[in-house]
Formats: C-alpha cells, sequence, structure tokens
C-alpha cells in the first residue's frame, strides 16, 4: 500500500470512488497510459476542468519554510513526504497543480524523482499539470527542454510548462510546435508578479510597444496560425496587478496563468478585474496562502476548494 493510498483511507490498488468528475469531463484528462499522447487541445481540457472544479491552481511549492513548519524536515525524505500529502489535497478540491521545479531539483537527484513521481501521479488522476520550469534558451537548447517537458516520450511531461521569452520568441520554435503537436500549453512570461520584472517588461521596442505588449502581439500571431478562430497553444503569464497600460488581454486569444494571489498580495478581486474581459481564459495561483493549511490534508483540501468556490463565482463563463 503506497502513503497515498493510506492518506485516502484506500485500499491497495483501490482507484477513489469519486462523482466530481463527468463522464464527459473524465474522457477527456490524461490517464497515466496516455501521458503524452494527448488527442484534445489544452484549452479544450481546461475548460472541462474549469466547469467541474473552477479555475484555480495550486500551487505545489516545497520550500524549507514550508517542509519545516510542516515538521517533514528539510530533506528528500520530507519532500516525499509533502508530495503524497499534496496530492491527496489537491484531488478532492481542484482541477490543477503547479509544481515550481526548483523547490524539487535542490534536493538533487532525488527531488527530482519526487517531482517526476507528482507530475505522473497527479495526470494520472485527472489533474492538469502546470509545470513551472520557466525555461528559455537558444533554439537548439529549446529544443531539448521540448524533449524533456513536452508530449511522447517526455520524461517529465507535463500539460504545461512556463517559458521565459527574453532570448526571442523565435527562439521557441521547437517548444511552440511540440506544444501545438502534443495538445500542451506554453506560458511565456509576459507581465510578471515580482516588481523588478517592470524594468524589462515595461521597456519600449523599436516599434514603439513595450516588451510586454510585443509579447502578447507575438503570442496572438502564433496562435492565429495555429489555432484560427479558437485558443492556441501559446499562453501568457500576467499577474492580477493594475498597472498601466491596460493591455489588450482578449485579443491574444490564448490561456492566463495569474500568479501572485494570497501571499503575493493579489486578490480574487484583482482577477477579476485585471481579467474582465476575458474571465474563462485566467487560471489564478495561489500557493503559500493555501500551504499554510496544511500538513493536514482536509484542511489543506478545504482551504483549496474555499478558494476555488470563490473563483468560480468571481469569474463567469
Amino acid at each position: 500500500m503506497t502513503e497515498l493510498e493510506l492518506l485516502k483511507g484506500r485500499k491497495p490498488g483501490q482507484r477513489e470512488a469519486s462523482s466530481s468528475y463527468p463522464a464527459s469531463a473524465a474522457a477527456i484528462l490524461p490517464s497515466r497510459a496516455s501521458i503524452g499522447i494527448v488527442a484534445d487541445s489544452f484549452a479544450t481540457r481546461f475548460a472541462a476542468v474549469r466547469a467541474v472544479r473552477g479555475p484555480l491552481v495550486l500551487g505545489l511549492d516545497p520550500s524549507a519554510d514550508v517542509l519545516e513548519s510542516w515538521c517533514l524536515g528539510d530533506s528528500a525524505d520530507g519532500l516525499d513526504r509533502f508530495a503524497d500529502i499534496v496530492l491527496a489535497a489537491a484531488d478532492s478540491a481542484v482541477g490543477l497543480v503547479k509544481p515550481q521545479s526548483a523547490f524539487y531539483e535542490r534536493h538533487g537527484w532525488r527531488g527530482i524523482r519526487t517531482l517526476q513521481r507528482l507530475v505522473a501521479d497527479a495526470r494520472s488522476t485527472g489533474l492538469l499539470v502546470i509545470l513551472d520550469v520557466k525555461r528559455g534558451d537558444v533554439a537548439s537548447t529549446n529544443d531539448a527542454y521540448a524533449e524533456a517537458y513536452l508530449g511522447k516520450g517526455a520524461p517529465l511531461a507535463a500539460d504545461a510548462i512556463t517559458v521565459h521569452p527574453y532570448l526571442g520568441v523565435g527562439a521557441m520554435g521547437r517548444l511552440v510546435s511540440r506544444a501545438a503537436d502534443s495538445g500542451s500549453c506554453l506560458l511565456v512570461v509576459t507581465r510578471s508578479s515580482n516588481p523588478e520584472g517592470r524594468l524589462v517588461q515595461s521597456s519600449v521596442t523599436a516599434g514603439g510597444l513595450l516588451v510586454e505588449q510585443d509579447l502578447l502581439r507575438q503570442i496572438r500571431a502564433l496562435n492565429d496560425n495555429l489555432a484560427s478562430g479558437g485558443i492556441g497553444p501559446v499562453g501568457a503569464v500576467i499577474a492580477p496587478a493594475r498597472l498601466h497600460p491596460e493591455l489588450d488581454l482578449a485579443a491574444a486569444n490564448c490561456l492566463f496563468l495569474a500568479p501572485g494571489v494570497g501571499a503575493q498580495g493579489a486578490a480574487v478581486a484583482d482577477v477579476a478585474e485585471v481579467f474582465a474581459a476575458c474571465p474563462d481564459r485566467v487560471m489564478p495561483s495561489a500557493s503559500r496562502s493555501l500551504l499554510t493549511a496544511g500538513p493536514d490534508v482536509r484542511k489543506l483540501a478545504d482551504a483549496a476548494a474555499a478558494l476555488a468556490a470563490e473563483f468560480r463565482a468571481a469569474l463567469p463563463g
């Protein structure tokens, strides 16, 4: 019997009985056997999950402070235990999770092994996994990143990954094509939640647009080419902050990851205001503010479910 089964009160090998996902939603969510072989787009799968569980993304960020406050110990063993707890909580509360890769990588090969298990097990239960890796390099290196994270045969195959574009959107060709071919999603850091990012993102390009505006223009062009008339495989990371100028988010034909909810100061109302033109396309993310409810599985699940319900009410569509 695995530790996850013990946490959920299951018998060995027993699947959890749940009426949370209707048959139509479950049919398009990836199973362990079909990881990397996805017939539907990420946007389609997100819409199905959103209709049942809401748009909230639970951030799975096992910082040293979290592991110690949960009395697990800041170690590879503590990290394994953390993974079991958050999987048990997320499975009954949200439709999407977002592990931040760095917090696993710092534990070396055992941490990467835990991350690989976490991603695979989360997807096997029907959770959509956004792997927060923020990769981005020259074209040949991006080819290798694409093979690592996206599609069939990827050892850390996720539904979506975060990338940064500051070596050029043109260098992301293989990441874009592999995401499109595999039904995955790239989430391009465009307007981040950290104030330090403003120096770069608000700079003016040779064409007169801000960097963040030009990125949205390029994302729209990619999506118009890859998914004309629909939501494309290239999305944007946009902080739910009231900044000027306002960005034309609806025109980008993409999904948005909205980090910074909770501990970084953004509230449900901020997300609703910033994404008022496209409320059905935003994936708000909260981590530290929810993880304070752990390590009790039920309390963590209840906290996540309560915030998910708030977002369902605030973001119509």
